[in-house]
């Protein structure tokens, strides 16, 4: 991505709703959010270490992190395909966002066993993050488990996705699209 060097960089979220910590989720969303803004992203929420929090409407560190998250430019939100959706873990953490709290670009990425549920980010987490009010301009990304660090696997949907992604990152902050 070529930032303007007058404004500042994106700032950029993962949110990954794998039960697993330190999962092959939360790799593929740090690599896709590295791709997408050449840096590191400022926040990383993996939803494994917060535990029985998200079930807790009081626990402001969960609350906290929903607000981080719905101010970011970009948000990366990945979970692994389980029953054909995202997981109820990444389900419990979004339930946090009223309608509109996503302010900034929203990248659903899925990851999965096998082709039969490439769709899964197009039919169930794409329009859920449209409904929070993020910015989706490109369809979601579905990688096969097996294939998760290898980066061909990434290629063709950021040589498609990348230029509209990029476009809307360096906008100005306030101008909408």
């Amino acid at each position: 991505m070529t930032a303007d060097p007058a404004s500042p960089p994106p700032r950029t979220a993962v949110v990954v709703g794998n039960p697993k910590p330190a999962s092959r989720t939360l790799d593929a969303a740090t690599f896709l959010a590295r791709e997408l803004t050449g840096t590191e992203p400022d926040l990383v929420v993996d939803l494994a270490t917060i535990g029985a929090e998200l079930v807790d409407w009081q626990a402001a560190s969960v609350n906290d992190l929903a607000t981080q998250v719905g101010r970011a430019d970009l948000v990366v939100v990945a979970c692994p395909t389980y029953k054909a959706t995202y997981t109820g873990l990444l389900k419990l953490f979004l339930d946090r966002f009223s309608v509109g709290q996503l302010a900034g670009v929203a990248v659903p990425l899925m990851l999965g066993a096998g082709p039969a549920h490439a769709l899964a980010p197009e039919i169930g987490l794409r329009p859920l993050l449209s409904h929070l009010g993020a910015l989706v301009p490109t369809t979601g990304l579905y990688v096969l488990d097996k294939e998760y660090d290898d980066p061909a696997a990434y290629a063709d949907w950021l040589a498609g996705a990348r230029p509209a992604i990029s476009a809307l990152l360096s906008r100005p902050r306030g101008v909408s699209a």
